[in-house]
């Protein structure tokens, strides 16, 4: 019998920050502010208060999963372990479909952006360009992958500090409560996957578990770290956006459309459009998005990886490239499947799948922490989530009326993601392949 492919230790703790952080960072660049139009400045509010809860609860409770069991799959190794097969895979499929749908959405901003500075090349072709270069660089290396992260992260953070530099002087009350509550609660609802954009992915930290120098003390510091520099920028530009000029202001544009880019548009009423800070914050600005895209290519390869190693879906997937000891194969269909959604040009409809798949994989995570209390209390956890049970089980119960609230304002995409669901649980059980012995 072979031993199992195995991955190289080579991440340190600034680097699984980097990672953490990286994953999340575009999302305080674009898409949050469409929650403003369905909840105006308090239903957007409300639902990031009660999202940050969930991250913050979530996070902890899934860095002792991840200290307990440093493997590659995240969701699915713990779902499998504490719940079995059937339920493991349901969580490995949703991590799936959360990172493999979330890259194209982002590539098509990055072609957006680069459009703005070269109108005569195609949005297409450069977000097909990014796919293919940063497949490349996951291929070529964890450690070289995860530096590029760092430093664009740093890029990006210092970005947003700058932008809330600029802003925050002209904050003024009367701007948060101006028309503040237009929809009522339901508005806060419609609102809700757009405060989850905000911080969606940041538990792809724990699929480089395998590959982090000292997972269980690297782990720790590495998410707990990221999750507390998220909460604070996500506070920072939702206040400095808004207090600027109202949320009208950062929704819509100038001929009354709506605009996916809230940071240059709040920019434009403090210094004005032709201001080297509103250049500068556009450039940069990309950088974040460019961030957000590498990192959750990263561990969508490393989630494919382990479904491929314990033979939940073809074994090639499973297999490492013998020079660069990376997921070369899992990388190469991930991005194959990106760019045909790419193709579809439905980003906002990528996007919800992509959100469901993370709260499907949120839900099941949570429930497999209290099972394995439960079952094994011998487990070495290097990490306890404080206050247990309460923060898993607040994680749990946002989580699901997350989860419900999003498939009664997005019924389409709903049924959309649990047909795939469906479907790979399907093939799942009529072509299940047993281990290698």
């Amino acid at each position: 019998m072979s031993a199992p492919a195995q991955l190289k230790r080579t991440l340190t703790p600034l680097m699984l920050w980097g990672l953490g952080v990286g994953y999340v960072i575009s999302g305080m660049y674009f898409g949050w502010n469409l929650g403003l139009e369905k909840g105006g400045t308090l239903g957007l509010a409300i639902a990031t208060f009660f999202i940050i809860i969930l991250y913050v609860t979530f996070t902890f409770s899934y860095t002792e999963l991840a200290c307990a069991i440093p493997k590659a799959g995240g969701g699915f190794d713990y779902a499998n372990r504490a719940l079995g097969k059937n339920w493991g895979f349901i969580a490995g499929m949703a991590q799936n479909i959360e990172f493999i749908f979330a890259p194209p959405a982002i590539a098509f901003a990055i072609g957006a952006y680069f459009n703005l500075f070269f109108p005569q090349i195609p949005v297409l072709a450069i977000a097909v360009v990014c796919y293919v270069a940063f497949t490349a660089l996951n291929i070529y290396g964890v450690k070289a992958a995860a530096t590029f992260e760092l430093i664009i992260t740093i890029l990006a953070v210092g970005e947003l500090l700058l932008f809330a530099g600029v802003t925050l002087p002209h904050f003024e009350i009367k701007n948060l409560t101006q028309n503040a509550f237009p929809h009522g609660w339901e508005g806060a609802f419609a609102a809700t996957p757009f405060a989850i954009w905000f911080f969606l992915a940041i538990e792809g930290v724990a699929n480089v578990a395998e590959e982090a120098i000292n997972p269980k003390r690297t782990i720790l510091l590495g998410f707990g770290s990221a999750i507390a520099t998220l909460v604070i920028l996500c506070i920072l530009t939702f206040g400095s956006s808004v207090a600027v000029a109202g949320w009208e202001a950062i929704v819509y544009k100038p001929d009354g459309t709506t605009s996916d880019s809230p940071l240059p548009l709040a920019l434009g009423h403090v210094v004005g459009s032709n201001n080297v800070l509103y250049h500068l914050l556009i450039t940069v600005g990309l950088f974040g998005l460019v961030a957000s895209f590498h990192g959750i290519i990263l561990a969508a390869g490393r989630s494919s990886f382990e479904f491929g190693r314990v033979r939940f879906a073809p074994a090639f997937l499973g297999n490492i490239h013998p020079k660069f000891q990376t997921p070369a194969n899992a990388l190469l269909l991930n991005m194959g499947i990106g760019i045909i959604a790419l193709l579809t040009g439905r980003t906002a409809d990528i996007i919800t799948i992509s959100v469901f798949g993370a709260l499907t994989l949120y839900i099941i995570s949570m429930i497999s922490l209290l099972r394995l209390r439960k079952t094994e209390p011998q487990l070495e956890r290097p990490f306890k989530v404080p206050l247990y049970p309460l923060f898993p089980l607040a994680a749990l119960a946002i989580a699901l009326f997350s989860f419900v609230a999003m498939a009664i304002y997005n019924k389409e995409m709903a049924l959309v993601y649990c047909a795939i669901l469906a479907i790979s649980y399907g093939c799942f059980q009529l072509f299940k392949i047993k281990p290698g012995k």
